[in-house]
């Protein structure tokens, strides 16, 4: 009866575990994106040549994606709040040390520092949610909410970050991180308390070995277009594969990744990421390179409806508890592959912006919707103890195709001769993956029998949560 039925609401110290939980994340949004913003200034103070920029970004993009994994297993296996406090320390000191940097080596450290920092800090602030508020509607809607901060965090640094770099410098976006990490530090053991520890088993040091050095190989070979380095991450991948099938204690049990919603959840996500961020690369450089427009007028374009689709994080959450993950992740995604097919018909005239930004509102909606969705559904049906894991799984999903998504659509758009031209074409490709992917994972999601949880379903309401 709906009488009978309470929404579900926060307590006091669950809005305080939301605050520090999800401004960690923020903060690193932020800081992301206004490092991004602040690039030629940062590599031109640190006297790096202009081909050495790139690597700004991957010295930091590297670890946050090939040691995710690693930390998110590492967090259930020696505690969650532990790994939280050592990421904002290790991101405290890289900040410090990015800030004060003189040199390109010291630079490239920082950013590798901070990179390590995202990789530990994603998933145990993520388990730490998805522990604290236990699974159904209260959950949905906290990744609702976890979804939305993200999304305004890299937004907000786009908007904000050549600002703040002309006003003071770009040594700014570093130092802007260390009283937040030091706040969070105070504030977390008076807020989170300590996650226990049910099996401390011994850590699979060859399986973390060979997954996070074959991640790291097979992204720096697609960052640099070098087929040994893939090769050698493809080879290290497979003995990592054979490592968990024999192990005892796997850092990974391959039961896990078995489960449909785990799977398909993961493949979801690292559709959304790898489409959106290609895609957003390509029409940068349309708007700035054929139509024209400023680098600040471009961070208007993209930043206006980023800001509007902040929004889809808190619908997300709610439609879930109402029509299941099944569907809104497919529909989500459904929507960001059919806002991108216009796209594909752009040309010189400055009149094009417009359709850019229509296209930009309805898709970025759809892209934060499916976020959301990929990560509740990647979560999903799993205990406490395994959610470290879980978190891991979609966190580095998530870092992984947020750092190919880049290379893998330029290298098809140079597949065409000019621009624009290769820009319709690595876009046409976005869109035909998009949408056959979303067939495949409505198929993939389906319900198969009273023994698995039915994606398909709506989510109960429940009364509160129990603390973590």
């Amino acid at each position: 009866m709906a009488d009978t039925i309470s929404a579900p609401r926060l307590t006091g110290r669950q809005r305080l575990i939301l605050l520090v939980l999800l401004g960690a994340g923020f903060t690193m949004s932020v800081d992301f994106s206004i490092l991004n913003v602040a690039l030629p200034e940062t590599g031109a103070g640190v006297g790096m040549d202009v081909a050495g920029f790139p690597w700004i970004t991957a010295a930091y993009a590297l670890p946050a994606a090939g040691f995710t994994l690693f930390f998110g297993r590492l967090a259930d296996l020696f505690g969650r709040r532990r790994l939280f406090l050592s990421s904002m320390v290790l991101l405290a000191a890289g900040s410090l040390l990015g800030g004060f940097a003189s040199t390109p080596e010291v630079l490239l450290t920082a950013r590798a520092l901070q990179g390590l920092a995202t990789a530990m800090a994603i998933p145990a602030s993520l388990s730490l949610l998805t522990t604290t508020f236990p699974e159904g509607a209260l959950r949905d809607r906290v990744l609702g909410f976890n979804g939305a901060l993200l999304s305004a965090g890299f937004t907000v640094g786009a908007l904000v970050g050549g600002t703040l770099v002309s006003l003071l410098s770009w040594r700014a976006a570093f130092f802007i991180n260390v009283p937040v990490a030091v706040l969070i530090l105070v504030a977390t053991p008076f807020v989170i308390r300590v996650s226990e520890v049910k099996d401390r088993r011994k850590l699979d040091l060859p399986g973390a070995v060979t997954v996070s050095g074959g991640l790291l190989a097979l992204i720096y070979g697609i960052i640099e277009r070098s087929l040994i380095a893939g090769v050698v991450g493809v080879v290290l991948l497979a003995a990592f594969w054979f490592i968990e099938l024999r192990v005892a204690a796997p850092l990974v049990p391959l039961r896990i990744l078995e489960r449909p919603n785990v799977k398909w959840g993961n493949y979801a996500g690292l559709i959304i990421f790898t489409m959106t961020t290609g895609m957003i690369f390509l029409m940068t450089l349309y708007v700035q390179r054929t139509l024209g427009f400023s680098p600040l007028a471009t961070g208007l374009i993209f930043g206006i409806p980023g800001l509007a689709a902040v929004a889809a994080g808190v619908i997300a959450g709610r439609a879930i508890g109402t029509f299941g993950t099944r569907k809104v992740l497919t529909t989500a995604l459904l929507v960001q592959g059919l806002a991108t097919i216009p796209l594909v018909f752009t040309g010189t005239d400055r009149f094009w912006v417009v359709v850019l930004v229509a296209a930009l509102f309805v898709g970025f909606f759809g892209h934060v919707a499916a976020i959301v969705a990929y990560t509740v559904t990647g979560t999903s049906g799993l205990p406490d103890e395994e959610q470290g894991l879980a978190t891991g799984l979609t966190s580095m999903t998530q870092q992984v195709a947020v750092t190919v998504g880049i290379p893998i659509l330029s290298a098809i758009a140079t597949l065409r001769g000019g621009e624009l031209a290769g820009i319709h074409l690595a876009l046409t490709v976005n869109v035909i993956v998009t949408l056959v992917s979303v067939g495949l994972i409505w198929v993939g999601l389906r319900p198969r029998g009273a023994s698995e949880s039915d994606t398909d379903a709506p989510e109960p309401v429940v009364a509160g949560a129990a603390a973590g």
